[in-house]
């Protein structure tokens, strides 16, 4: 690991200062920018998460993603949690802090409303964050590439029911727009252009591959300090005005995040999981989906409601939470066996490793 790299938190939270500090500074410039958006969608962010994910798609081997299906495994793990866990805790904590333990600070209006807003946090499970955080896991790219598709698959047909079940209202709507240009962003773009930057640094050999790749890697670092300023910065003014408000949200968010983590790598260690899949199966539960939760709280309850302010909490506690995460999991890499040892445990013939997996 580089410099950069090795002090990532250090850099996250510098930009953390520094977006709050500029967005203070010249909230004009951050309200330019934040209007600069289709569908929910805003578009530097969206350059930056791009420049974020880019340099891990180059690592997704299509020949090898065939290889998946023989550990559906992390699968069920992934889709039992993001779908059957996640929106059901994130509603009980919701309500146990804003009914009753912060029920003397907060009008039962507001609550309500933040409630909603974590609650379509819950269900929206995340589509391009969860690339940086296997990555920084060392997680199988394969393999995370096949989680995020599958979940991005159920979530056309999931959210819309599970939302309003849990907000108790029968006019969710899924704004399309958002949910659709997300994925081409997200995913479906960058995954072209790192199969075609793949295939064009192959032709040189296996070396050159791997020197594009180490060349390009510290550009999601960077990519992902620039997001962290630019939400900040967006949410300045909130942040300053209203703290206390901040806090409480953030508070059974932050739980959440970690709960759902704990009950994704115990299901990981019982199910057998090498690390390579466990540990992107247990983060992308914890991470969101923000531009769709996002969207779906400023068409029902509107801008300048606490839905809407409890998504944006949401961002900004997501990625020091995950960086905390991700140094979780590394540290605990030796729960699980690595994919080479559960290849060869199975097969009970020579280990070997998935092609394009970095054991």
């Amino acid at each position: 690991m580089g410099v950069f790299e090795r002090y990532l938190t250090v850099w996250v939270a510098l930009g953390i200062l520094a977006g709050v500090g500029l967005g203070l500074v010249a909230p004009g410039l951050f309200e330019f920018v934040a209007s600069l958006e289709w569908a929910h969608v805003n578009l530097a962010v969206a350059a930056f998460i791009w420049v974020m994910i880019y340099p891990m798609m180059i690592q997704i081997d299509f020949a090898a993603v065939k290889d998946v299906g023989r550990r559906p495994r992390g699968l069920v793990l992934t889709l039992v949690v993001n779908w059957l866990v996640k929106p059901f805790t994130m509603a009980v904590l919701a309500v146990l802090f804003f009914e009753h333990l912060f029920a003397p600070w907060v009008d039962p209006v507001s609550a309500s409303e933040y409630i909603a807003g974590m609650i379509l946090l819950g269900v929206a499970p995340c589509t391009a964050m969860v690339f940086v955080w296997s990555e920084m896991t060392r997680g199988d790219p394969n393999y995370t590439l096949v989680q995020v598709s599958v979940n991005d698959l159920v979530m056309v047909f999931a959210f819309a029911p599970i939302a309003a079940f849990l907000l108790g209202v029968t006019d969710v709507t899924v704004p399309w727009e958002t949910l659709l240009f997300s994925v081409l962003l997200y995913v479906v773009l960058p995954l072209s252009a790192g199969v075609l930057t793949r295939r064009a640094l192959l032709q040189h050999g296996p070396e050159r591959l791997a020197r594009g790749i180490r060349a390009l890697k510290p550009w999601s670092m960077v990519g992902l300090v620039a997001t962290v300023v630019l939400l900040f910065g967006f949410q300045a003014g909130t942040l300053v005005a209203q703290p206390l408000v901040i806090v409480m949200i953030a508070v059974p968010l932050i739980l959440q995040s970690y709960g759902i983590f704990f009950v994704s790598a115990i299901g990981a260690r019982w199910l057998g999981l090498p690390r390579e899949i466990a540990a992107p199966a247990c983060l992308i539960g914890t991470s969101n989906f923000f531009e769709l939760a996002v969207a779906v709280a400023i068409s029902l309850f509107g801008l300048a409601s606490g839905a809407a302010l409890a998504t944006v909490v949401g961002v900004l506690v997501e990625v020091p939470v995950m960086l905390s995460l991700v140094a979780i999991t590394n540290r605990s890499r030796h729960w699980f066996p690595s994919l080479a040892e559960a290849e060869g445990s199975d097969t009970g013939g020579p280990r070997e490793t998935i092609a394009g997996s970095r054991p």
